[in-house]
């Protein structure tokens, strides 16, 4: 999170690559990238600690039980309309990942539990994001949410590290980060969100969707091949695609939606020219 404050300090400010969006106030720092950086270092620290109880696998198969989650906090916070159909879709997800859990031959519920902590972490950033979308009216590109919440979430994280990690670190002597892997993983996580924000614009939000659900495949079929610790079954691999056609279907309904939204917005705009050129001729 340093690493990505510094670097988005240096593309805006210093060297002027790339703009940050106007618009923030200290109302709205406070009351939205606030509560997005503390969500977002709650999901690094609890995820990341899940990686040393699980294998990356399983921990991405649990990772597929994320749109139940947003959607559960979406109903809790009027951002989204409980439906048979959405209950049908959150049903064919969790079952998969149970099944998915079922299969898992050396499972550790503390993994689980870390994993689903930063799941629910991931969940309420996303949430409070719709939030600042929807009902605060500002608009930022990645860039600019990188700017403003790295900064906080490098806070948020630096300090419990100062009562829980560093006592543990001083103890076991354990200062030996390897700056160049360190180095690679931070500038792995800026590339990350800087494609994401290339994606979108030069495609749309259906290719980061499709290119999510096949990313997914990939890291656990990856992992399968390169970490020992990893043992996939049948039944792993079986509970895993209900789920993914889950999340396939979670995704085409919010797509659907969205289309159905924009034509709507399409035709009201459509509707207003015509009465405006109206009343003009009438003036």
């Amino acid at each position: 999170m340093v690493f990505s404050s510094v670097l988005c300090f240096l593309l805006t400010k210093v060297f002027k690559i790339l703009k940050v969006e106007e618009g923030m106030t200290l109302e709205i720092y406070t009351t939205s990238v606030i509560p997005i950086g503390a969500m977002f270092a709650m999901t690094l620290w609890l995820g990341n600690t899940a990686y040393l109880y699980i294998s990356v696998a399983f921990a991405q198969m649990l990772k597929a039980i994320m749109p139940v989650a947003v959607f559960i906090l979406g109903v809790a916070a009027g951002l989204e309309v409980m439906s048979c159909r959405m209950l049908l879709i959150m049903s064919v997800i969790s079952f998969g990942v149970l099944v998915a859990s079922y299969g898992e031959i050396n499972i550790s519920w503390i993994g689980v539990v870390y994993q689903m902590g930063g799941v629910v972490g991931e969940s309420l950033r996303l949430i409070f994001m719709e939030i600042l979308v929807k009902r605060k009216g500002l608009k930022l590109n990645p860039i600019s949410i990188m700017y403003y919440v790295s900064p906080c979430s490098a806070l948020c994280l630096f300090i419990p590290w100062i009562f829980l990690e560093k006592p543990k670190m001083d103890a076991h002597g354990m200062w030996n980060l390897h700056p160049v892997v360190l180095t690679l993983n931070s500038l792995c996580t800026f590339a990350l969100n800087l494609s994401v924000f290339l994606v979108i614009s030069h495609t749309s939000a259906l290719t980061i969707r499709v290119a999510g659900v096949v990313k997914d495949w990939v890291v656990v079929l990856v992992s399968a091949l390169l970490f020992a610790d990893t043992k996939l079954t049948v039944i792993n691999l079986f509970g895993y695609g209900i789920a993914i056609a889950g999340v396939a279907a979670y995704n085409n309904h919010k797509l659907k939606r969205e289309a159905i939204r924009n034509i709507s917005d399409d035709s009201q705009a459509a509707l207003t020219i015509p009465t405006a050129t109206s009343s003009n001729l009438n003036r």
